[in-house]
């Protein structure tokens, strides 16, 4: 075990875990923090998507010790009250059908557009591609993406 201090949505906090404990159960488990959800475990389906230093990061795959230093941002810490431009567009193309993807599915467009303002639509497909939803609502991302960007 070791301590760790972390810079989670603009705030310190410390945890005392493995070193290799992944930065998904740090902030499930240790942090209170459930909007980052478990679904592969290996990095395949964007459901633990954070942002580590304003990056996508899948969560699931990351350790701790890595994380230490970085600031790191989760769907909690995105915005209050769900005010963020992504998360109205999200609500305007209705885009949730059973929503456990979503909070992943937000933090990478968000990541995109932090990147990229006006991206094309293969400028999205591609970097979405790593963000599985079974729903299917892929053309609602898309949509979604395309009106926080201002398409």
């Amino acid at each position: 075990m070791a301590i760790f201090n972390l810079t989670i949505n603009g705030k310190t906090r410390q945890v005392d875990v493995d070193p290799t404990t992944p930065m998904l159960w740090v902030l499930r488990d240790h942090l209170d923090l459930p909007g980052t959800k478990y679904g592969c475990g290996v990095a395949a389906c964007g459901a633990c998507t954070i942002h580590l230093n304003g990056n996508a990061m899948r969560s699931c795959v990351l350790p701790v010790s890595a994380a230490e230093g970085q600031s790191i941002t989760t769907i909690e810490g995105l915005s209050e009250e769900g005010e963020h431009p992504v998360q109205q567009a999200w609500l305007e193309h209705d885009v949730a059908q059973c929503g456990y993807c979503q909070a992943g599915q937000i933090m990478s467009a968000v990541a995109l557009l932090n990147n990229n303002p006006k991206p094309s639509d293969t400028d999205i497909e591609t970097f979405m591609a790593g963000n599985i939803c079974r729903c299917g609502t892929y053309s609602r991302i898309k949509a979604a993406i395309k009106t926080a960007a201002g398409h």
